[in-house]
């Protein structure tokens, strides 16, 4: 296996990522073409679909952003890209190759070129925070103990938490299991990162960190990056191409400045925090009943 280690030069850390090439497939993608497409895609869990019928193309080395209300479908997306989910309709295409159809075995392929960070951490609860972070490198490459250490307390660090290493999950709050989280889904360098929701319980101060963070992985290392959120401020920070999703369709897609210039409606209610007149009647009527 062999190893490329690059020093990000992020403060006085330093972030040391792993160039592997010993996954399955190749590791390299056209960046004239989209990394992950969503074709005709609809998701339903016994109800009406959450998603339905939903088109997407993410661009190869690029950030997209997915907002939109609770319940829109959102960790759907990203739960259906890494194939945790199938969906019912349509096809969804990892580097030009069909993942509702394959099998848990060529599934693991690709995951090995994710990152994922998941909503509430997915945390070992056996492991402490050294171990967690460490995971990765000991599953995918030949460092010795000494270079994962180090490499793991450079990621907490530039995350605030590397006084955590030795703590268990249960000993974390909130928000620092979020941060634990991103740092095993950082520490070893995927060629895809989905980020769901990674500012939830981080103070402005960290969350600007890890805006800042996504923004040094884009720029040195060039991954293909979705990222989950409800934080405005880090939306337009990071993206390069945003969506809004509503009712399991795309409201709106394209760059930040066809939000900040839009008058529709449903796009200011969101990022003005605003309900509409139709969202109030809604939870009337919810109360009501």
């Amino acid at each position: 296996m062999r190893q490329e280690f690059t020093d990000l030069g992020a403060g006085d850390h330093g972030l040391w990522m792993i160039r592997c090439d010993a996954m399955e497939g190749p590791c390299e993608h056209p960046a004239t073409e989209p990394l992950i497409v969503f074709d005709s895609v609809s998701k339903a869990f016994g109800g009406p679909p959450v998603l339905d019928s939903l088109d997407l193309s993410v661009p190869t080395g690029k950030t997209t952003v997915i907002l939109g209300p609770s319940g829109a479908g959102k960790s759907v997306m990203l739960k259906l890209m890494i194939g945790l989910l199938r969906p019912e309709c349509g096809d969804i295409l990892f580097a030009g190759k069909r993942i509702g159809s394959m099998s848990e075995r060529d599934l693991f392929a690709v995951r090995r070129r994710i990152g994922f960070l998941f909503q509430q951490g997915a945390l070992f609860d056996s492991m402490t925070v050294l171990e967690n972070v460490a995971f990765p490198l000991r599953e995918h490459t030949a460092m010795d103990t000494a270079a994962r250490l180090t490499c793991v307390r450079d990621t907490l660090a530039l995350l605030g938490v590397e006084t955590l290493i030795d703590r268990l999950p249960a000993e974390l709050s909130g928000g620092q299991r979020k941060r634990v989280a991103l740092a095993r889904a950082i520490v070893l360098r995927p060629e895809c990162l989905l980020y769901d929701e990674p500012t939830t319980g981080l103070d402005p101060i960290r969350s600007d960190v890890v805006a800042k963070l996504i923004q040094m992985l884009q720029r040195e290392l060039r991954p293909t990056s979705v990222v989950v959120t409800h934080d405005i401020p880090l939306a337009f920070k990071v993206a390069d191409q945003m969506l809004l999703l509503r009712q399991g369709q795309i409201h709106l897609a394209g760059p930040p400045e066809i939000f900040t210039k839009s008058d529709d409606a449903i796009v200011r209610s969101f990022l003005d925090g605003h309900a509409t007149a139709e969202e109030l009647c809604a939870i009337e009527s919810e109360v009501a009943a």
